[in-house]
C-alpha cells in the first residue's frame, strides 16, 4: 500500500485555459497567498511541504484573488462543519461500517483525459442506521487522502459518477435542503476541479432532490451535471466497475482497497485535524 506523500511536480504544466504553471509562477503565487494568510492569521502554521495553496491556485488557473476567496471558504467550512471534519479516526465504528460498504470509491486508473474518476454510491448505506453527515465525512476523508497521495488530481480534476441504483425515499429524506447546500458549497470550494457530475441509474422519483442540488449550484457547475436513467457515458474513456457494466474492479474490491488505504493513513487524519495545511 502506498502511504507516503507523492512527489511535488517540478516541471511546467498546463492548468487549463492555456495557463502554464512554471516554477517561477508557482513560487511567487504561493508566496503571495501565504503572506495574505499570515496577515489574516499571524499564528497560522503552514508546513513547508504543504500543497494546499498550490492546489487552490491550480483550481483557479492562477487567479490569485479567486484562489484566496475559495481558500477562505474552504477554511471556514473546515472550521464550521465539525460533523464532517472532526473525529475522523478511521477506526471509529461508524466510519468502519461506511468504509466497508464503500460509499465513495475512486477508481484505480484515470480516464483518457487523466481525470480522477470517483464513484459516489448514494444509496449504499442504510438511512435508518447511518447518518448522512457520516457518509459525507467518509467521502471527504477519502477525497482528502486522494489529493494527498496524488497531486495530479489538482491539475486534471475529478469526474464524479453518482450511482443512484436502489435509492429509496429514506435516502432522499436524509438530503434536506440545508445539507444539500452544504454539500454543493463544499464541492465548489474544494481544490480538485470537479469536471463532471454524472448521476446514473436515476429513478424518476428523485428528480425533486436533484433539482434542489442544481438550484444551489453555480451556473458553471450546473453545466457540468448530466443525468442518466441507465449507465455512464464514460464507458469508452475509463474501465468502469462491474456494477456499472465495465470490466474493472467490483465495488467490493474497491471498498476493500480504500478501507485499507484509509486505515494505513490514520496519522494523516490526525495531522489534518491539528492543521489542515498538512494536506
Amino acid at each position: 500500500m502506498k502511504t507516503e506523500q507523492a512527489t511535488t511536480i517540478e516541471q511546467t504544466v498546463c492548468v487549463g485555459n492555456g495557463v502554464e504553471e512554471t516554477a517561477e509562477l508557482r513560487a511567487t503565487s504561493i508566496e503571495t497567498v501565504k503572506q495574505w494568510l499570515l496577515d489574516e492569521w499571524p499564528d497560522l502554521a503552514i508546513p513547508e511541504d504543504s500543497r494546499l495553496i498550490l492546489y487552490f491556485l491550480r483550481t483557479t488557473k492562477y487567479d490569485v484573488d479567486k484562489a484566496k476567496r475559495k481558500l477562505m471558504t474552504f477554511l471556514k467550512n473546515r472550521e464550521k462543519l465539525t460533523e464532517w471534519f472532526k473525529d475522523r479516526d478511521p477506526f471509529r465504528p461508524e466510519i468502519q461500517e461506511l468504509l466497508e460498504i464503500g460509499v465513495f470509491l475512486p477508481l484505480r486508473e484515470k480516464d483518457t483525459l487523466n481525470r480522477q474518476v470517483v464513484i459516489v454510491r448514494t444509496s449504499a448505506h442504510d438511512p435508518e442506521k447511518h447518518k448522512q453527515d457520516d457518509v459525507f465525512k467518509v467521502d471527504k476523508m477519502i477525497l482528502d487522502l486522494l489529493m494527498y497521495l496524488d497531486e495530479t488530481v489538482s491539475i486534471h480534476g475529478v469526474v464524479a459518477i453518482f450511482d443512484m441504483q436502489g435509492v429509496t425515499l429514506g435516502h432522499a429524506l436524509q438530503l434536506t435542503p440545508s445539507i444539500i447546500k452544504k454539500s454543493v458549497e463544499s464541492w465548489e470550494n474544494y481544490p480538485c476541479k470537479p469536471k463532471l457530475l454524472e448521476f446514473v441509474n436515476v429513478p424518476v422519483h428523485v428528480n425533486i432532490v436533484l433539482n434542489v442540488f442544481r438550484s444551489f449550484m453555480s451556473p458553471k457547475m450546473r453545466e457540468r451535471v448530466t443525468i442518466s436513467r441507465k449507465g455512464s457515458s464514460l464507458e469508452h474513456s475509463v474501465t468502469l466497475p462491474l456494477e456499472l457494466g465495465g470490466n474493472g474492479d467490483s465495488y467490493y474490491e474497491l471498498s476493500t482497497y480504500w478501507k485499507q488505504m484509509v486505515q494505513d493513513n490514520a496519522s494523516f487524519y490526525t495531522k489534518m485535524e491539528e492543521n489542515v495545511f498538512h494536506l
